[in-house]
């Protein structure tokens, strides 16, 4: 009796050949099998002598689930047992019976872990449990323009070792661009295991960690403009960045850049500690004068409560646990003198890079990337702040230089040719769906185009109203659906447009429609999946739980994508 997958295989294979052919190799093998010379095939040592494993994966984007679920997928086709699960769903007092466990992590924020995996952090690293049968290996997913590489992996694959645990493969950390690595990873896993059913020593496989560098583009501002009109109490800026070396991209995916401190702020620090501004001072990530590490090198902005805690040790006092900007910090909790500030400068973090959506087509921009940037204007305390790198772009003017690099979204792509799309993108989530009708108006894509955009009033935040006016006259943007918040009484939003265009909506879905939704994700994200899921409920006659498996079956399939933040 063959397992399935065996069978399966079989299926496969005779499916190739013709009936004659069939007979005569019924004829061979049973000759080989009379004559005794039919092949020995040794079974995979994995598929015999480990029984089980358990791979849990915790994740922000999905990534790190869609890792988890192509393991397990590998693994059952070697005739593993496998336990599959996201973090959140793990049952803590199983850990110390596990034998075999497997994690795939992923990092965000300040290195910590996806909000789904904290409970599991927290927990092995407030309980003191024996791990000391358990064997065990983690892969990190994370992004290396950030200063804090994978520490949520490095944080759990540390302390695991610490309660005992045996760890089978040294922490994989693994960049945006994770398929390669992870692939060998999980060779190195079965290595591992193979040796384990076979009686030889497990010690940890020694892997060479392979850190892509990403490639840094120079830019120049071709174009800067406000595309709010002057009445608006909004500025958001369409920004063109030219560059002779033609970046690598595709629509959907966005630009990493590394913002300057505001200039003014520095004057202020530097002046506060009496430092030399043209001194130079070494940091674990560069050195340089004290005037271009605190404009262009480290963050200043919000620091964190564990950098706080630094300064706080430094100076000699006690700080309660809370987050600050660098000048408040200075002005509360004084240095005694320059060099005192040289050792705070010291633990202070490389600016983290901020991503935007690009905005333009690499089939009708040649040479060029686009942004929409809104300036972010905020009261803390009664007192007027701006986002730190929203301001740094917005302040640009042309012949400015800029660099950046390319972050690429494998997941929010556009789809063949000939599919039809839904992009739902109020404010500045229009910048990527720019891209996607440019795109597809360049190649000549014959699938249907509809847009929902909105924002607060009409005659002061149209953005891109005159393309969107020439794409429809043209015909490549089939339909288009606007919300204005601000133009009536009542609050009017873009998740109002789609219960309004509910029954088309759902004949789109049925058709095969892909959906993508792009912008704040809360509450703009929620609000339209609600919307949605409001839709596919009344229009399929459907409870609300069908309708959950009905947006998880069509995410599944990519036709329903998220970009939100």
């Amino acid at each position: 009796m063959l397992v399935e997958s065996r069978l399966q295989q079989l299926h496969e294979f005779v499916s190739t050949f013709s009936k004659e052919e069939l007979v005569w190799i019924n004829g061979y093998l049973s000759g080989l099998l009379q004559n005794g010379h039919a092949p020995q095939r040794q079974l995979d040592p994995v598929g015999v002598a480990v029984k089980r494993i358990t791979i849990l994966y915790g994740t922000e984007t999905g990534n790190a689930k869609k890792l988890g679920y192509s393991f397990a997928s590998s693994a059952k086709k070697k005739g593993i047992s496998t336990k599959l699960m996201g973090l959140d769903q793990y049952r803590l007092t199983d850990l110390a019976k596990e034998e075999y466990f497997f994690l795939i992590l992923s990092t965000h924020g300040e290195g910590e872990p996806p909000a789904a995996a904290k409970k599991f952090y927290n927990f092995i690293h407030e309980e003191d449990i024996s791990l000391s049968n358990l064997k065990f290996a983690v892969l990190g997913l994370g992004d290396t323009s950030y200063p804090l590489f994978c520490k949520a992996a490095e944080d759990v694959d540390g302390r695991l070792s610490e309660l005992g645990a045996h760890c089978m493969l040294p922490l994989q950390k693994c960049d945006v661009d994770y398929e390669e690595q992870a692939a060998e990873w999980l060779e190195k896993i079965y290595d591992g295991l193979r040796k384990t059913s076979t009686g030889h020593s497990s010690k940890p496989i020694v892997t060479e960690q392979k850190i892509i560098t990403k490639k840094i583009y120079k830019g120049r501002i071709a174009a800067h403009i406000n595309l709010n009109d002057n009445r608006s109490s909004k500025e958001t800026f369409h920004i063109e960045i030219r560059t002779d070396d033609r970046p690598d991209f595709q629509p959907g995916d966005a630009i990493g850049i590394y913002p300057h401190n505001r200039v003014d702020i520095v004057d202020k620090i530097i002046a506060i500690t009496g430092i030399d501004p043209s001194k130079k001072v070494t940091t674990p990530k560069a050195t340089a004068s004290v005037q271009e590490l605190l404009t262009k090198q480290l963050n200043i902005s919000y620091l964190s409560s564990a950098t706080v805690q630094k300064h706080a040790r430094i100076v000699g006092t006690t700080i309660p646990e809370t987050r600050m900007d660098l000048l408040d910090l200075l002005r509360i909790y004084p240095v005694k003198n320059p060099d005192q500030f040289e050792e705070v400068i010291a633990i202070l973090n490389p600016h983290s890079p901020r991503l935007y959506s690009i905005a333009s087509s690499p089939s009708a921009h040649d040479g060029e990337v686009h942004l929409t940037v809104a300036r972010n204007i905020f009261n803390v305390s009664g007192e007027h702040g701006v986002g730190l790198c929203s301001d740094f772009l917005c302040s640009l003017n042309e012949d400015d230089t800029v660099g950046f690099y390319v972050h690429k979204n494998r997941d929010f792509k556009l789809p063949a040719a000939e599919k039809d799309i839904i992009m739902i993108g109020p404010g500045t989530g229009i910048a990527p769906f720019r891209s996607f009708v440019a795109e597809r108006d360049a190649i000549g894509a014959t699938g249907r185009n509809w847009l929902f955009f909105g924002d607060r009033n009409f005659t002061t935040d149209f953005l891109y109203q005159t393309e969107w006016q020439q794409y429809m006259a043209t015909g490549v943007l089939t339909k288009i659906n606007l919300a204005w918040s601000r133009d009536t009484a009542t609050k009017y939003y873009v998740q109002d447009e789609l219960k309004k265009e509910a029954y088309e909506l759902t004949q789109w879905l049925d058709n095969g429609a892909y959906v993508y939704i792009c912008g704040n994700k809360d509450p703009m994200s929620r609000d339209v999946e609600e919307a949605i899921m409001d839709i596919l409920c009344q229009q399929k006659n459907i409870s609300r739980d069908e309708a959950t498996q009905f947006l998880d079956h069509l995410s599944d399939q990519g036709r329903y994508v998220k970009d939100v933040y």
